[in-house]
């Protein structure tokens, strides 16, 4: 299928070739028949995109602050190369669609093939969206009619917000489709509008709709309008749906308010407030988020785990619902607000219309009825082909870590990258397989087990699915690689050293880079002829991460300590050489969310070596992430972020360093590659695997009582 990509590096725009995704639990598999251009929105982006470095640096001060951040703690190369693979990713465009339901997955009861819906799918022939978010079309209601059903939400819940009541009189600031969509909203409640703008084609069109307007243009005065339209009083509220960098439109909506008035900010403007505005009059000031209740929660988009509508009444999904049925009624009107349609073969010069066409409004596009969800995709191979004796394998994966290190990793090790498959997000798929060289990216992993070719299977996904993955690819005769942690809990673990048992032969490589670090082999190296056991400290700064993330669901992520923390223990077991044999750890705090990331492990190993984690999320930024510190026999060794290694009392030895950071990713894919090929021992014993796992499965027991 055909998808619309943003490049934001480059700036180019693309008709790429995607791979359609299979419908999961709860999701809904629509081939699109319209959508609409969001101008504002996507205009920023384009422009965005189509800015040099400097000027997207000044665009976002908070994303330099964190480069700045990076640059004290990683050195410029690895800082650098973060950066460039951010903006190297390709962005998917639109946010407005409505098709026809093709397939639905697991769980959706009341949707059914051939059902038409409304969603927030992007500019694609196949969109697959969460239930949550789409919503059935009414009878009466043309599909280009519904492609501005999430866009009338986003209007929708901006004058929601603002609590509108009969008889009322609000300004809206911008004319575009977002204020015009908002004037008749307004209009619809029974509040007279006022509609703020430059452009005089969109002035006119408010005025259809019954709004007054104010022509800036013609250096109309907003603040003197509302106040003689308002008998000197000022206006109720006013609704912000205006992107410009000026703070003068928020000082206007203030000076234009009565006492104890309403502003909602739905668009993008200058927020350096004045709070003489805000003081004098005891305003009230919100701003908007997007469709409604619902917007970015997981539990609610991904999940499906719906609102009580006795709790909350309007979700983003019964706004969709709700803009769908005042379409229907006939008290919103978009037939007027379409100024172009294009055909979506024809897209990219649609685009044209958004940044050079100052009459442009509303951009519809229109799709093929057979568009077909292909599942997989061919890539061209611009790149020299692997050698004949190279490892074939598949990589199951296609998110940040696999785009950053595993694929960039194999390709330089020399291996043929057949397939890379992952279940969703297509764009950052074909995008990781062109750039790396695989030779196709495919929604369906099983075409990497079925196929003889392939030698080993690199399974780099959700914590969750680990264990899962790994099983299937030995069970079909594959050697497998796979990020930690092995598993999140001791079933899986279980069911990962059945598999093991079963298929002896195979090589099972986790993802413990560390231990491969060349400052990791010259610790080693320094202490071979220890004549004592090791005392070892690690002391890991990890940073806060908000409490809803992923990584902290017992489900999904298994929590910091099986998630990440399993690689300090595992650095130890390699620089000991000794497996773990008892576990204790206290934690900080009195709260999970605090317990969970905040603790210090203690560990004893077979040989009498001891050793302790320190896993802290409560440090700062501009400390090191990682130093492990080593006593033994009169002799100290430092390690700081895998950059620099000094010795105390080393005879002939002082300092160790790397040009940059180097966590030993690079020397563990060329290791397994090697053993693929050639057989031989697994580079870390199962058991020594199933140690650290178990351990770090008790240390996180701490967290969970």
């Amino acid at each position: 299928m055909k998808q619309i990509l943003q490049h934001l590096r480059t700036g180019e725009m693309e008709l790429a070739d995607v791979p359609a995704a299979r419908p999961g639990a709860g999701e809904v598999l629509i081939r699109t028949r319209r959508s609409l251009i969001s101008a504002g929105t996507e205009r920023m982006l384009v422009e965005f995109s189509q800015a040099n470095l400097v000027s997207k640096a000044r665009q976002q001060p908070e994303k330099v602050k964190q480069v700045l951040d990076k640059l004290r703690t990683d050195g410029i190369a690895p800082t650098l190369d973060a950066v460039f693979r951010k903006l190297d990713e390709p962005l998917p465009l639109g946010y407005c669609n409505a098709g026809v339901v093709l397939e639905t997955g697991a769980g959706v009861h009341d949707l059914r093939p051939g059902d038409r819906v409304a969603s927030n799918g992007n500019h694609a022939e196949i969109v697959c969206v969460p239930r949550n978010l789409c919503a059935r079309v009414p009878d009466g209601v043309s599909d280009e009619e519904a492609a501005f059903a999430v866009l009338g939400s986003i209007a929708l819940q901006g004058v929601r917000l603002a609590a509108p009541t009969l008889g009322e009189k609000f300004v809206v600031f911008g004319a575009g489709l977002l204020g015009l969509l908002t004037v008749q909203l307004l209009r619809a409640s029974g509040c007279a509008a006022m509609a703020v703008d430059l452009n005089a084609d969109r002035l006119k069109l408010a005025e259809s709709f019954g709004a007054r307007t104010v022509d800036i243009g013609q250096g109309g005065d907003p603040v003197r309008a509302a106040m003689e339209w308002s008998g000197g009083a000022g206006i109720d509220g006013a609704i912000v749906t205006a992107a410009a960098k000026s703070d003068d439109i928020m000082h206007q909506a203030a000076q234009a308010c009565r006492k104890r008035g309403r502003i909602v900010l739905v668009g993008v403007v200058g927020l350096n407030l004045r709070r003489s505005d805000f003081f004098e009059k005891e305003l009230t000031f919100q701003v908007s988020c997007s469709y409604g209740p619902g917007r970015y929660d997981e539990a609610y988009e991904q999940q499906g785990h719906d609102y009580p509508a006795g709790f909350v009444r309007w979700t983003e999904q019964r706004n969709f619902g709700a803009v769908l049925d005042a379409i229907a009624s006939g008290a919103l009107r978009t037939g007027d607000l379409v100024t172009h349609r294009h055909a979506f073969a024809d897209a990219l010069r649609a685009y044209e219309s958004v940044t050079n066409d100052a009459k442009s409004l509303g951009i519809v596009l229109e799709y093929p009825d057979d568009a077909s969800p292909a599942h997989s995709v061919s890539i061209p191979q611009t790149r020299s082909p692997a050698a004949k004796r190279a490892p074939v394998v598949g990589v199951i994966g296609s998110g940040g870590f696999a785009r950053a290190v595993i694929l960039p990793g194999l390709q330089k090790a020399g291996a043929r990258i057949r397939y890379v498959a992952a279940r969703s997000k297509g764009v950052s798929l074909v995008h990781a397989a062109r750039k790396f060289g695989a030779e196709e990216a495919t929604m369906d992993y099983r075409r990497i087990l079925d196929d003889p070719e392939i030698d080993a299977v690199f399974v780099v996904t959700g914590h969750h699915q680990h264990a899962r993955f790994v099983c299937e690819a030995l069970d079909a005769g594959k050697h497998v690689f796979v990020e930690k942690p092995l598993a999140i809990d001791p079933q899986q673990l279980a069911e990962v050293r059945a598999a093991v048992e079963r298929n002896p032969g195979l090589q099972l490589m986790v993802g413990f880079n560390r231990r491969f670090s060349p400052h990791a082999r010259k610790i080693r190296e320094l202490t071979a002829a220890r004549s004592e056991p090791l005392c070892m400290t690690m002391t890991v700064n990890a940073g806060a991460v908000p409490p809803d993330s992923w990584i902290h669901d017992p489900a999904r992520g298994g929590g910091r300590i099986v998630g990440e923390a399993c690689h300090f223990i595992d650095l130890m077991v390699s620089v000991c050489g000794s497996e773990v044999a008892s576990v204790s750890a206290v934690s900080a705090g009195d709260t999970p969310l605090v317990r969970s990331d905040r603790m210090t492990i203690a560990l004893r190993f077979a040989d009498g070596s001891i050793g302790s984690v320190n896993y802290f999320s409560n440090g700062s930024k501009s400390f090191p992430k990682e130093t492990m510190e080593i006593f033994s026999d009169g002799r100290v060794l430092r390690l700081e972020n895998f950059r620099t290694l000094r010795g105390h009392g080393f005879p002939g030895f002082k300092s160790f360093g790397t040009p940059r950071q180097d966590k030993g990713h690079a020397a563990e894919l060329r290791l397994f590659l090697d053993r693929v090929a050639k057989g031989g021992e697994p580079l870390i014993p199962f058991s020594q695997i199933e140690s650290v796992t178990n351990a770090a499965f008790e240390a996180a027991g701490v967290a969970a009582t």
